[in-house]
C-alpha cells in the first residue's frame, strides 16, 4: 500500500485519440495502476480524463497518456492540478461532452 498522498489531475489529451480505442484502453491502464476516475470524449475531437491517486501512478498514467494505443497519435496532452475534486471510486468511460 503506497503512503503516498493521494493526488487528483485533470488531463486534456490531442490529436487521432477518438475511434482508437483510447478511451478503454486509458480505463483498462487507470484500474491497472489503482486509479480512480473516469475518461471521456469532447466534441473538439479531443480527450478529457480526471485521475485521482498515489503521485507515482497518477504520472504513469500521464506517461500512458502520451502514447495512447497503438492507432492513436498523440499530439498533446495538458494537465492541470485539481484541488478538493470530488470523491471518485472505480474508473469509468463517461458519455461524450
Amino acid at each position: 500500500m503506497s503512503t503516498q498522498p493521494v493526488i487528483t489531475r485533470h488531463l486534456r489529451i490531442t490529436g487521432r485519440v477518438q475511434g482508437v480505442g483510447y478511451r478503454w484502453n486509458m480505463a483498462r491502464q487507470a484500474t491497472t495502476l489503482g486509479l480512480s476516475g473516469w475518461v471521456r470524449n469532447r466534441v473538439d475531437g479531443s480527450v478529457e480524463a480526471l485521475v485521482c491517486g498515489p503521485g507515482d501512478a497518477v504520472q504513469a498514467l500521464i506517461d500512458w497518456a502520451w502514447r495512447g494505443p497503438e492507432m492513436a497519435r498523440v499530439d498533446g496532452v495538458m494537465v492541470t492540478e485539481v484541488e478538493g475534486g470530488e470523491v471518485l471510486e472505480g474508473f469509468e468511460q463517461r458519455e461524450t461532452v
